[in-house]
């Protein structure tokens, strides 16, 4: 028998995961800066954060961040800071006159498989680690579709998986549709235009992030 509550959970996941934020700019911008490679693997540093975070609300962890009032407002400055950080390099990356050419990104695909690969996987994983917006999210959201005869354990991990599913297609979807967008883009200022857009919504974000008041 289907459980109507995973389906409803599903349902609400697929919207949340199809909304624009933070993780889409994220995987927009290394697409942008470097290959599609690069946003896959961005993608999967943003699930990562997503699993710790799922992790740790099923474990009971999170609620020492949303009581802690000084802990949730360090963490949520360093996220906030730390996305403008890659929306400033971003934008950065956009003055280079050598950053959306095609001699660069050969340049990338020689280099993506080592450090760079870690570079776009911290960027994904930091991003949601040190957003506490996350761990209130499974807080407040997934016992809304545990019953009382549910493990929460188990339940959790398997709400969060699904979460972490459409997340993490839906990001990949995005990474093949700009990645198939850059290399129809010939022109190197129409690219650097691009870059710095998502490099000023990302500050837009983290800004946003960092001034927001604590928990509500």
């Amino acid at each position: 028998m289907i459980d109507s509550q995973l389906l409803a959970f599903a349902g609400v996941s697929f919207v949340l995961a199809i909304t624009p934020g933070a993780d889409t700019m994220l995987v927009m911008r290394s697409v942008l800066s470097s290959n599609r490679q690069a946003g896959i693997v961005t993608t999967i540093g943003i699930c990562a954060g997503l699993l710790v975070h799922a992790s740790f609300s099923a474990l009971g962890l999170s609620l020492i961040l949303v009581r802690s009032t000084a802990a949730f407002e360090i963490v949520k400055l360093i996220g906030g800071y730390y996305l403008i950080f890659l929306g400033l390099q971003s934008i950065w990356q956009s003055f280079q006159k050598n950053s959306p050419t095609k001699d660069s990104e050969v340049k990338v695909s020689k280099r993506i498989g080592n450090k760079l690969t870690k570079q776009f996987f911290m960027s994904g994983f930091l991003t949601n680690l040190l957003n506490p917006k996350v761990a209130l999210f499974y807080l407040a959201f997934l016992p809304q579709f545990i019953r009382p005869t549910d493990s929460l354990l188990l339940k959790s991990i398997a709400l969060g998986s699904i979460h972490m599913f459409f997340s993490f297609a839906w990001l990949i979807v995005v990474a093949m549709l700009v990645g198939q967008l850059r290399r129809l883009l010939t022109n190197p200022q129409v690219k650097r235009v691009l870059l710095a857009t998502t490099g000023f919504i990302l500050m837009g974000l983290g800004a946003k992030l960092a001034l927001e008041q604590g928990v509500k």
